[in-house]
C-alpha cells in the first residue's frame, strides 16, 4: 500500500460508501477541489464495483485494499485484490461517437479512468491484482 491513508474493505457493494467516505475526508485533508474529489470517487467506484461484481466466482468474502497518498503535486492511488487476474488496461478503446444500439456493452468504465486519471498501470504479482493511479494536481 502507499504511504499517507489506507482503506481495507470487503467485495461487497454497500462498501463502496465507506471508499466515498474516505476519498472525501481525503480530499478535505489535502485541500482537494470538490470536482477532483467527484472524479477520484467516480474512478474508485467504477474500478471497485467491477471487482466486486465480476473478481470473484466463489461467491465468499474477499479483501480489497484502497491506498492513497499526495506526492507533491501528484495524487496516487493503489487498488490491490486477489479476484481472477485482469488487466483493465487491455481493455479497446470504445468508439464514443458510434450510436448507443451499434456499441457494445462494457468498456465504458476503463475509458473514463483513462481519461480522469493521468498515467494508469496494472501489475499482478504473488496472486494480487495492482492497480496504479495517478492524477497530477
Amino acid at each position: 500500500m502507499l504511504p499517507g491513508f489506507s482503506l481495507r474493505i470487503t467485495n461487497r457493494l454497500l462498501e463502496l460508501d465507506r471508499v466515498a467516505d474516505a476519498v472525501e475526508a481525503f480530499g478535505e485533508a489535502h485541500g482537494l477541489s470538490a470536482k477532483l474529489r467527484y472524479q477520484i470517487r467516480l474512478v474508485l467506484d467504477e474500478l471497485l464495483t467491477n471487482t466486486i461484481l465480476y473478481g470473484y466466482a466463489d461467491g465468499g468474502e474477499h479483501g480489497i485494499g484502497v491506498g492513497m497518498a499526495q506526492d507533491g503535486g501528484r495524487l496516487r492511488f493503489v487498488l490491490e485484490d486477489t479476484a481472477r487476474p485482469f488487466d483493465p488496461l487491455t481493455a479497446g478503446v470504445p468508439d464514443v461517437n458510434a450510436p448507443a444500439e451499434e456499441r457494445p456493452i462494457g468498456g465504458l468504465g476503463i475509458h473514463l479512468v483513462r481519461t480522469i486519471m493521468d498515467r494508469v498501470a496494472y501489475e499482478r504479482v504473488g496472486g494480487v491484482n495492482r492497480l496504479l493511479l495517478e492524477k497530477d494536481i
